[in-house]
């Protein structure tokens, strides 16, 4: 399969359709004399891109918008603008992004644009009370928007156990709760303010279940546990909540009848691919569902330099998702 873009390098996909077309709001790689690690420093990402295409089957060209946001534009950040998403709502289009600040902790942003290709103007600060990485943004039918987000490891999801203000520095690092029966660490999730830049009370846990014991997936259940990567998207009036497992590299979701879960885990959407990460977004196009994601091919295995794919799924008469068609 193809990139979708091979001019540059392009990573952690959120697809978006406004105004007929699909719209991909990807983080850049770039070239980096830093050396892998779990931290994820060789991840130096300083700006983004917004690419467009009118059809997907077949493949239409798909237009670079160029960049629509950099590091030095927002006075908050010091570093590493990974994986954004963006939303509509209010006649306005909103981008999230994560990045370090100046103490070096990751804080999410927010910046608007008339245009869903932008450019986008940030907040001069990050959203209160955000942290960790991988923003995920999704507005319900009835208009409510809501953001979810958090990263293991280098996203630093496992340093606020003590609470959504309580930052503990001696997580810092590839680290994670683990041992007998210690439930994994769920993702979290916040309801926005109606004008899309604020949290719109507490930070909540997203709790992804085991169909079989109804009990949170534990943490040293690294094939189905939640790393990093959220992704929300509904069909049938059912909550499909998506993400990665990170060291062991699956697509995996979990189903719920309400946006704020709990979710019951119901399987894998994609497997292993070439390069560590795994990131992930699905959407619905001219009556087709459509998986977007990455891989390292055209970078022959770099990790830090990966490419944007898209790949058509299906849904079964039970809503389970699968890549072939039933």
């Amino acid at each position: 399969m193809a990139p979708l873009i091979d001019h540059i390098y392009t990573a952690d996909p959120s697809a978006h359709v406004f105004n007929g077309k699909i719209y991909i709001y990807p983080s850049h790689d770039r070239e980096t004399d830093i050396q892998f690690n779990d931290n994820g420093d060789q991840y130096d990402m300083a700006d983004y891109h917004v690419f467009s295409t009118s059809s997907l089957d077949p493949l239409e060209p798909v237009v670079d918008h160029g960049v629509v946001l950099k590091t030095e534009d927002v006075p908050w950040v010091s570093k590493q603008l990974w994986a954004p998403d963006a939303a509509f709502k209010n006649g306005k289009y909103y981008l999230y992004f994560p990045a370090r600040d100046k103490q070096d902790i990751f804080r999410i942003g927010v910046a608007v644009s008339d245009k869903p290709e932008g450019p986008f103007t940030p907040d001069p600060e990050p959203i209160k009370g955000s942290y960790s990485i991988d923003p995920a943004s999704f507005v319900d039918d009835d208009g409510q928007a809501y953001l979810y987000f958090g990263g293991l490891w280098g996203g630093q999801l496992q340093c606020y156990q003590k609470g959504n203000d309580v930052f503990d520095p001696e997580w810092l690092g590839p680290k994670e709760p683990g041992g007998k029966g210690v439930f994994a660490l769920g993702p979290r999730v916040a309801k926005l303010t109606e004008d899309m830049h604020q949290f719109d009370g507490e930070v909540q846990e997203i709790l992804i279940l085991d169909p079989e014991t109804k009990k949170p997936i534990l943490g040293d259940d690294h094939e189905r546990r939640f790393f990093e990567a959220a992704w929300m998207h509904k069909k049938d009036n059912l909550y499909y909540f998506s993400y990665s497992t990170g060291d062991s590299h699956y697509l995996c979701y979990g189903t719920s009848e309400s946006p704020l879960g709990p979710f019951t885990y119901g399987g894998r959407i994609l497997e292993p691919v070439l390069g560590w990460t795994t990131h992930h977004s699905i959407v619905e196009f001219k009556g087709r569902w459509w998986l977007f994601h990455h891989d390292c091919e055209l970078s022959n295995g770099v990790n830090h330099l990966r490419s944007v794919k898209v790949k058509e799924i299906f849904y079964d008469a039970k809503g389970k998702i699968t890549t072939e068609k039933p």
